[in-house]
Formats: C-alpha cells, structure tokens, sequence
C-alpha cells in the first residue's frame, strides 16, 4: 500500500508540473484519424524500413508500455481495437516537447500525429510528429508481467481488469453483441421492451407502506 500510494504522490507531483508548463491534462477534444486496427490493415504490408511520409495519421491510446533511449522514445498505444506503437525522436518533436515525455507514464493517455513506417524489426510504428496528453492516470497500472491476477481485485477494480486482461475485454464486448443481436431479433418481430419494474403490481418507492416480514 506503501508503494501505491508514493506512485501516486509522483504522479501528482507530475501533473502539477505540467500545469505549471501550461499544459491541460485533461483536453475536452483531440481529433482522431484512424484506430490502431485500421492502421495495421492497411500498412502492415509495409516492407520492413519503409515509410510514408506523405501520409498524415493521427491516433489516440493509453500508454502500455515506455522505452525511453536517450534522444528517442518508443511506447506502445492502446485503443478499443488493439495497439500500435509510436516513436519520438527529439529533432522530430523538438526540445521543449520531449521534455515533456518525461512527465509522461504507463496508463496515461496521449494523441499521436505522425506518419507510418515499419522499423528494422517489422513492427509497424508511428513516427510522431507531434503528441497531446490527452488524460494523466494518477494510478499506476498493474505489474506487467504478471498483471491483475487477485480474483477479489478484478472484481472490485472491473475497469483496471478490463484495461490489463484483454480476453476480459474481449468477453464483455461478445456478450455485449450478443445482447444486442437478441434485442434487433426481438424488435424486428414486434416485441416491445420494457423494463421488469413497469409491471411490478406492488407499489414502491413514495408510495410504498411499511411492513413487518
């Protein structure tokens, strides 16, 4: 709990700074182009080294994970679609900008405008151009590795488990498709929904009288 709570006090302690530099934490807007899944779709037959520097993308994630190597910076976003990864550079984002990469952590969200290439390892990447911090997570995510495993935890903390446990993430957007291909199949053959309480026959709330059981 210790631990938690210093992390927490970092954070803090960075969204102050960034507030002293000028910077919202929290913009109400932040204009997206494309999802990590339509980036991959239509790059990932990129060959490996190239770029397209003519064409301007803009995307939105959290933060999942941050490889800082001196003038150059590699991490890798996070949306409702899946990930892609992103790099700055110093000469590409300027000074003033890259320093603010230091007040940045897993879990926090930023918009990344830039274009696509393929690095010498196949990975298809965004090269930034700029970036906007879009939330900054006061909370530090769970331990890589070994992630959000305390049954208890995942179900008091669903939306951290729902973040980390992509098969979770994947189970709630199933039953969420299968809920509403049941309610079109319905609503397309005349059933009306309403809601269990409508039809209670017992008076609630106001109008309810007390009772001994």
């Amino acid at each position: 709990m210790a631990e938690t709570n210093e992390s927490v006090r970092v954070r803090m302690d960075k969204l102050k700074t960034l507030k002293e530099k000028g910077i919202n934490p929290y913009p109400s807007f932040y204009d997206v182009t494309h999802r990590a899944a339509e980036l991959h779709k239509a790059y990932d037959e990129m060959a490996v080294g190239e770029s397209k520097a003519d064409v301007k993308v803009s995307v939105a994630g959290r933060i999942m994970t941050l490889r800082a190597h001196g003038k150059s910076t590699f991490m890798n976003l996070q949306d409702a679609t899946g990930s892609i990864q992103a790099y700055m550079k110093l000469d590409a984002v300027g000074a003033e900008a890259y320093e603010v990469l230091g007040l940045l952590e897993m879990g926090d969200w930023i918009g990344v405008k830039g274009y696509p290439f393929k690095t010498r390892t196949g990975e298809l990447t965004i090269h930034a151009e700029t970036f906007t911090l879009l939330s900054k997570a006061l909370h530090p995510l769970p331990e890589k590795w070994h992630g959000l495993t305390d049954v208890e935890a995942r179900y008091r903390h669903r939306y951290v488990d729902l973040i980390v446990n992509p098969l979770v993430r994947k189970t709630f957007e199933t039953r969420s498709a299968v809920v509403s291909a049941i309610r079109r199949h319905m609503d397309s053959n005349g059933f009306l929904e309403v809601e269990t309480p409508m039809m209670h026959p017992i008076p609630g709330g106001d109008s309810a009288k007390p009772f001994v059981t």
